[in-house]
């Protein structure tokens, strides 16, 4: 998991000062560069990959303890570059901000990402991705709930999505997969949800940057803590961690959370936001593919099925806020 829920918003902008009767005033079509066709490859491939980063990393590596290792670095380098772009102040927040991005970043990178990779130690990694995906379908529920009213499209994708995650169980119900691990991965995407939510309703810092190297590093110093809790430095042997573990934290560290992150947020500002949130379905999709190339994890009939329709609720959801 690496990047918020995007809360849509039309692609309008307000018209110029005038009489009250004036209408808003359609923002002009952003043109498709070659620059966005590569962002967008960057969040699609790189932020798809992350799951099978993920469960190269818990082959030898603690799951909380890694995590926490991989957010923590991130932080800092997000800071050190905010610093050196953009100067010292930009680091600056009030206590409420900073009270607010060390929240969301409990419940993203502690209990979103963080129960995701201690799933991921019993579960496929493409199994973990699909379920992931559904994490629009909960916003969408947390958002009614907080008074929106999203639209009919979207709670019809919401029922697909329920749909779609009542077939993804069947591997753990039938004990092909750990149910425990499917259960946390739920309760992770729910946590995410809420987050994603909290962040659009809370006293942010300004800088999107600023606050997620704040929410990196609160979430990451938790995670560490939350390992040591576990004990997972007992008999933990960094000699014997392999190679490709080491690989694949770094490949977390640096592409998964600063590289694509990026990529992402410059998205938002330089291509039509509908075409940037296409990324909450094609990312399983690609953790899928990469799942089972690389790690040989198999292809049954529930994931195939049941990630084929929470997909499609996604997909429905995605357009259907984009109209609105």
């Amino acid at each position: 998991m690496t990047s918020p829920a995007v809360d849509p918003a039309p692609e309008t902008r307000p018209a110029a000062p005038g009489p009250r009767t004036a209408t808003p005033v359609p923002a002009p079509a952003r043109r498709i560069t070659g620059a966005v066709w590569a962002a967008l490859g960057i969040v699609y491939v790189v932020w798809g990959s992350t799951y099978l980063g993920i469960r190269i990393v818990v082959e030898t590596l603690p799951p909380f303890l890694s995590g926490g290792a991989r957010f923590v670095t991130a932080g800092l380098l997000l800071a050190a570059i905010v610093a050196w772009r953009q100067g010292p102040a930009a680091l600056r927040v009030t206590r409420r901000e900073l009270g607010s991005a060390v929240l969301v970043g409990l419940l993203l990178i502690l209990g979103g990402n963080g129960l995701v990779v201690l799933a991921e130690t019993s579960i496929p990694s493409g199994l973990a991705a699909l379920l992931v995906a559904a994490v629009p379908v909960w916003v969408v529920l947390l958002r009614t709930a907080f008074g929106d009213r999203p639209g009919l499209g979207a709670y019809g994708g919401v029922l697909l999505g329920f749909a779609g995650l009542g077939v993804l169980t069947v591997p753990g119900l039938s004990g092909e997969v750990k149910i425990g691990g499917v259960l946390l991965v739920l309760v992770a995407a729910l946590l995410w949800s809420v987050g994603s939510v909290s962040s659009a309703r809370l006293p942010m810092p300004v800088n999107p940057f600023t606050a997620s190297a704040y929410e990196m590093l609160a979430g990451g110093l938790a995670a560490l803590a939350l390992g040591l809790v576990r004990g997972e430095h007992h008999g933990l042997d960094l000699g014997a961690v392999s190679g490709r573990s080491w690989t694949a934290l770094a490949y977390l560290i640096v592409f998964g959370s600063l590289v694509a992150f990026t990529a992402y947020a410059w998205l938002l500002q330089a291509a039509p936001v509908s075409l940037a949130a296409t990324y909450a379905y094609v990312n399983p999709v690609v953790a899928v593919l990469l799942g089972a190339l690389v790690l040989n994890e198999a292809l049954t009939w529930p994931i195939l099925l049941g990630g084929a329709i929470v997909v499609g609720g996604v997909c429905l959801i995605v357009s259907t806020e984009r109209r609105g």
